[in-house]
Parts: C-alpha cells; structure tokens; sequence
C-alpha cells in the first residue's frame, strides 16, 4: 500500500487529470476561441467614409472549432447571423489543419481520462507492472500535454499564417468585402492553455512522489543492568 503522502499526491493528480478533462470539453462545445473586429471595406470605399464615419462600417465576429457568429455593419445598421463550420464552411477553409485541431484535442482527452484513472490506481495500490505506477503516468500526461499544445499551435498557425478570421469573415460574401482589424485569443483558447499547464503539475506531482525523504530516526536509551538491579 503506498505511504499517506503518496496518497495525497497521486489523489491531487487525478483531480487534476479529471479538470484538464472537464476544461478540453468546455472549450471544444464553447463557439469563443477568437473575437474580432471587422471592417466593411466595400461599403466604406463606397461613400469615402471618414475616421468618424468609419463606426459605422465596422463589425464583429467570433467563432470557436464548430461553431460562431458575426455582427455585419455595412452602413445599413447591424445585421447579426451564426455560421457553423461543418459542413459547408469547411470547404473555405485549411480543412486538413482545422480537422487535425479536432483530432488532437479528442486523443488530448482520451490521454487525460487514462492519466485520471491510473492517478487513482497508484493512490490505492502499489501497481506490479512498471507501466501502471508513476512512469505510466507521467507517460499519459506527457502525451495529454503534447496533444494540447499540438492543437493550440495549430491553431494559432490558422489563425496568423492561415487568416482564418479573414476566411471566415468573408463567408458567402458576395457582394461586401471584409478586413480584419483586430483580432483576441479568447477564454476557451486559454482554457487549453490552462489544460496542458495542469498536465505539466501532474509531471512535477508524479516527480515529487519519486522522492525518498529521510525517516526521522529516534535514539534508543540501552538498559543498564547493573549486579545491584540483579539482586533487587
């Protein structure tokens, strides 16, 4: 049976593995990766428009991995409509990276659950085979981790080398050209951020469990038999 401390530890890396778990799923299901704001060029070039009558041609948009929506300003007040990238948008954009972004964060998760359960396997017992005791679970949250970090730069690489915003932006557009003028990382962008960050506690967790602190010896006084004790 493994010591109280270790307990703690493999019992605070599961709970650990099981947030990184519940953060990946909100992130994937929430359509705010990216927000941004947009400018109608079309319609400024249109009537010149001026640094102040430029608010009127600008707009927004956000999206996540399936799904998000934009506000259009053309001149003719806000027009709000929401898109979804599957199925149709997907032809407009790097489909290969977009899906890949996907896949990595799905395996993130398997990685995450698989950590989470032999976290509780060590903080019960003490596993026979190598693979189930902390080098496996360091091996998962490594794994979980380099996924994460694969989908987040992928994502980023969209994004910046991709103009995936632009893409977006400009979606069955056909008459009104879009630039983008600003563009912010969003919360479900950091929440994997904040993913990986908890795999990399579990490593430095898994890493403290490894090591053997000194016991605490006491000193024993020797009994002192002497001919007197003997005869009392």
């Amino acid at each position: 049976m493994p010591g109280c401390f270790k307990k703690t530890l493999f019992a605070l890396a599961s709970l650990v593995s099981f947030v990184s778990f519940i953060l990946i799923v909100v992130a994937m299901g929430t359509p705010k990766w990216m927000t941004g704001r947009i400018l109608c060029k079309t319609g400024a070039d249109l009537v010149n428009a001026t640094d102040p009558e430029l608010v009127k041609f600008i707009g927004e948009i956000y999206y996540g991995l399936f799904r998000g929506g934009k506000i259009r300003q053309c001149g003719l007040g806000g027009r709000r409509s929401k898109f979804t990238v599957f199925p149709h948008m997907v032809k407009k954009l790097n489909t290969g990276l977009h899906v890949m972004i996907i896949i990595f964060l799905c395996v993130a998760i398997f990685f995450s659950l698989v950590s989470f359960g032999f976290c509780i396997l060590n903080a019960i017992k003490v596993p026979y085979r190598a693979i189930k005791g902390p080098a496996g679970v360091c091996l998962w949250n490594f794994l979980a981790g380099g996924f994460i970090v694969l989908a987040v730069t992928s994502f980023m690489a969209a994004v910046k080398l991709h103009h995936l915003t632009e893409r977006i932006a400009n979606f069955r557009e056909n008459v009104f050209q879009f630039v983008i003028l600003e563009e912010r990382f969003e919360d479900c962008f950091w929440l994997c951020v904040a993913s990986a960050t908890a795999h990399a506690v579990n490593l430095l967790l898994i890493a403290i469990s490894g090591i053997h602190f000194p016991k605490i010896k006491t000193k024993t006084e020797e009994a002192n038999v002497t001919a007197e004790d003997i005869m009392y």
